[in-house]
C-alpha cells in the first residue's frame, strides 16, 4: 500500500517563503506522475503542478509560475513544492498526490493527509 507523508506547511506572511515536502513508501514512484493539489475552505480542489516519472517534465497552474518550483528526487521517492512570494490567495491546504495523470484530481490514485498553508496579508 502507497502512503504519502506531507510535511512544510505553516503560518507565514504574505511574500514569504515556504518548503513542502512529500515523502512516499510502499513501493517506488518513479514511473509515476507526483502533483501537488491544494483547497481552500469552501473552494474546489485545484491543481497547483505536477512532475513526470523522470522528472525532467514539470508543469505548473499558471498563477504559480515563477513563484513555485517543483522538484523530485526518485532516490528518496520524494518531491518537493518550493514556494516563494506568497500571497494570502495561496491559503489552502496542500496535497500530494501520485499515479495519476494530468492536471486532474480525480484520476490520482494515492494522496496524502494534506499540510496547512497560511498566508497573512
Amino acid at each position: 500500500q502507497v502512503q504519502l507523508v506531507e510535511s512544510g506547511g505553516g503560518l507565514v506572511q504574505a511574500g514569504g517563503s515556504l518548503r513542502l515536502s512529500c515523502v512516499a513508501s510502499g513501493r517506488t514512484l518513479s514511473g509515476d506522475n507526483l502533483a501537488w493539489f491544494r483547497q481552500a475552505p469552501g473552494k474546489e480542489r485545484e491543481y497547483v503542478g505536477r512532475a513526470s516519472g523522470s522528472g525532467q517534465n514539470i508543469f505548473y497552474k499558471d498563477s504559480v509560475k515563477g513563484r513555485f518550483t517543483i522538484s523530485r528526487d526518485n532516490a528518496r521517492n520524494a518531491v518537493y513544492l518550493q514556494m516563494n512570494s506568497l500571497k494570502p490567495e495561496d491559503t489552502a491546504v496542500y496535497y500530494c498526490a501520485a499515479a495519476g495523470f494530468g492536471d486532474n484530481w480525480r484520476t490520482y490514485n494515492y494522496w496524502g493527509q494534506g499540510t496547512q498553508v497560511t498566508v497573512s496579508s
